[in-house]
């Protein structure tokens, strides 16, 4: 079936409507049991190229497209660029234009600077997909937290959604806060004065400074990790402060609905934003669930960007695969 979402590139979620987010959680379902299944290699990217360019370093978003790419047959590179030209000062575009000349189909991209992977996808003719760039979105996130979501509620219209924790600095918050509104989720913004975003009540999200008050009666409880790395300055007192008014720990879990889920993106600062009783609670947190997840969303958008690379071209998708 020709996907409903027909872009060539995958740069955020802000852009995304109701009827492509569907179609892209129906496509990585589909995956998850083909993930699950004892054969999990399929020919659907057999003959293609997927590079993996990454800027910052990354463990579960980088592993798990790599997984997603193989797992549907394609060729994989992953280029570290700290032993590539990059480091020796090469620009964004020199490198736009040496990855034009390997022909890869697609170009998997995470970077610290907010709007590089929009950049590099005007400068490439390959399909381009953000893993995550500087603190403005990382789509896949979103996605795999609404795949999840959606497989454990049923649904995401009508569910109480609550983000916790560091969300100026969070791609991920962002992402989620497009994705999850334009599925008719009611999101709920938990943060510090300090680490919230400006005007966010422009998104058409609530902004609570009190984690009991914001996540009381919410169905999802999605923590955030403290982004250090983005800090400069004196954000939070201490983590043992931060952890008393804004960690999440089975008292102030008890606001939620009894059924509620408990999300977190990762890496963990256990202790800090998570308890690890609650972390690691098979009943209520599902971050395993987000991880597997994430392999069939990647999956999914690798399969659709890749056919409509191909029906740009004018290539026969169908008669080939």
């Amino acid at each position: 079936m020709t996907p409903v979402f027909a872009q060539r590139h995958l740069l955020g979620t802000r852009s995304l409507t109701a009827p492509e987010i569907t179609d892209l959680l129906d496509r990585a379902d589909r995956y998850v049991a083909v993930n699950r299944s004892a054969n999990k290699k399929l020919d659907v990217l057999a003959g293609r190229t997927v590079v993996n360019l990454f800027y910052e370093n990354s463990t579960r978003t980088r592993t798990s497209f790599e997984l997603a790419a193989k797992r549907l047959g394609a060729d994989v590179v992953n280029m570290q660029t700290g032993a590539s030209s990059v480091a020796k000062g090469e620009t964004l575009i020199d490198t736009a234009a040496t990855l034009n000349a390997m022909h890869p189909d697609v170009l998997v991209v995470r970077h610290h600077d907010s709007g590089a992977v929009s950049l590099l996808s005007q400068k490439v003719n390959c399909a381009v997909v953000n893993a995550g760039d500087g603190k403005h979105e990382h789509p896949t996130q979103g996605l795999l937290d609404a795949l999840t979501i959606r497989r454990r509620k049923g649904r995401l219209e009508g569910l109480k959604i609550a983000i916790c924790g560091d969300v100026v600095h969070s791609r991920v918050a962002r992402s989620d806060i497009h994705l999850l509104t334009t599925m008719g989720a009611e999101v709920r913004l938990v943060a510090p004065r300090t680490l919230c975003i400006s005007g966010a009540e422009s998104m058409g999200v609530s902004v609570f400074h009190d984690l009991k008050k914001g996540i009381a009666d919410c169905d999802i409880v999605m923590m955030l990790r403290i982004q250090n790395e983005r800090m400069s300055g004196g954000f939070i007192p201490s983590t043992r402060e931060y952890f008393r008014f804004f960690g999440l720990d089975r008292e102030k879990l008890a606001c939620a609905k009894p059924d509620a889920l408990v999300m977190h993106p990762g890496p963990m600062n256990r202790g800090v934003e998570i308890d690890s009783d609650i972390a690691d609670d098979v009943e209520r947190s599902v971050i395993r669930e987000q991880v597997e997840m994430g392999v069939a969303v990647r999956m999914a958008v690798l399969e659709t960007v890749t056919r409509n690379l191909a029906q740009e071209r004018g290539e026969p998708w169908e008669k080939t695969k």
